[in-house]
């Protein structure tokens, strides 16, 4: 039995959700902007995913669009989401929870990264996903040689700010 295009998309995105939340904590500073921000993403990944040819894994076809979408909305609305109705979308997807010790773990290097530039945040987020250099360029739409640069200079930074 063929699955319909929406439970395809909530298969494909439920298992990768974790992705779009932690594109979500490094561009937001609250839980409310987290939402916001998660929900545009969500609209986004939806809108597009009949476009998605699988060429590409799910996942790296979501960091891009997710990380465009979180770029985009900062650059336009100077750090304020604009957010649009989802009500006449009839699926619901499950919520992941953080646990406590990880958001301590992990605090500080969120806030370090908070003040990295739009593109700094994306390389280094796509670096603590293990993400490879080749795999980085392909997502940002950069040569490889030019994410490697990046990540050198956005690294230096991050100990600058951390270790000052």
């Amino acid at each position: 039995m063929l699955k319909s295009l929406e439970d395809k998309f909530l298969d494909d995105f439920e298992s990768n959700q974790n992705i779009v939340h932690k594109i979500c904590r490094i561009y937001t500073t609250n839980q409310s902007d987290h939402n916001d921000l998660f929900q545009e993403i969500t609209i986004q990944v939806w809108k597009n995913y009949a476009k998605f040819r699988g060429d590409a894994k799910f996942s790296t076809w979501l960091y891009r669009v997710a990380l465009n979408t979180a770029i985009s909305l900062f650059r336009k609305s100077s750090k304020k989401i604009k957010t649009q109705d989802i009500s006449d979308i009839a699926f619901k997807i499950k919520a992941v929870e953080y646990d406590d010790t990880q958001e301590v773990q992990l605090k500080s290097l969120y806030v370090a990264i908070q003040n990295l530039n739009d593109i700094d945040k994306a390389l280094v987020f796509l670096y603590l996903e293990d993400k490879s250099y080749r795999e980085i360029s392909e997502t940002l739409g950069i040569s490889e040689v030019n994410a490697r640069v990046k990540m050198n200079r956005a690294k230096d930074k991050l100990k600058k700010i951390l270790n000052p």
